[in-house]
């Protein structure tokens, strides 16, 4: 990336654990929460190695089409499963980026000058900038939605700290289950915050 080693290495952890904290949720929730978590992960450790330094690991030419072609059948996936819910809508179009990601930057593409994760600073912006532009915009609003979506959660949860024992005491058992859930979701939603952020900023070594 252009902010150098460090950077990858940071957005390839972060990528990482998102994508370890998906894997865990796939052992439980409903059908429909445990292959949404799959392809969350799926997600999660596809951007951690495309994070990968270049200095420390140069992927062989056919790595870019195996990109392609898991990203393009999670892209068939996500549409056929956009009919029952919008959430997918958004895997669908992470999944379209992937692709574009890995077409983009494969050996001999026009204008690539290496990948997002394996330093984009040699050589022109790569893609089609109109693309790329549009991705970013939808990157850059995902990500101010979902933060905002985590503010008044986090307020909400600092406020029940302050009389936690009290709580607890008076809710029984069904205090302690309810606040462990709300954890699981701002968890939950902090993954996709992460993940949303780190394809934003691969999208700008482009």
């Amino acid at each position: 990336m252009h902010g150098g080693a460090l950077a990858g290495w940071l957005l390839m952890a972060l990528c990482a654990v998102s994508g370890a904290y998906c894997l865990l949720r796939t052992r439980t929730g409903t059908p429909q929460e445990r292959r949404t978590a799959r392809g969350e992960a799926l997600m999660g450790f596809g951007m951690a190695a495309m994070a990968v330094p270049a200095a420390v690991l140069t992927p062989p030419e056919g790595a870019w089409a195996v990109y392609g072609v898991v990203f393009g059948a999670a892209t068939l996936r996500a549409l056929w499963s956009a009919r029952h819910g919008s959430h997918h809508l958004h895997h669908l179009v992470g999944s379209l980026a992937m692709v574009y990601m890995a077409v983009t930057m494969a050996p001999g593409a026009a204008g690539a000058g290496g990948h997002a994760g394996h330093g984009a600073a040699a050589g022109g912006a790569g893609g089609v900038p109109l693309l790329t532009g549009v991705l970013l915009v939808y990157y850059a609003l995902y990500v101010l939605r979902s933060a905002g979506h985590l503010i008044p959660a986090g307020t909400g949860v600092a406020s029940f700290a302050g009389g936690s024992a009290e709580g607890v005491v008076r809710g029984g058992r069904g205090g302690v289950v309810g606040s462990a859930t709300g954890v699981g979701t701002e968890l939950t939603m902090a993954c996709r915050l992460t993940m949303g952020i780190a394809m934003f900023a691969m999208l700008l070594t482009l």
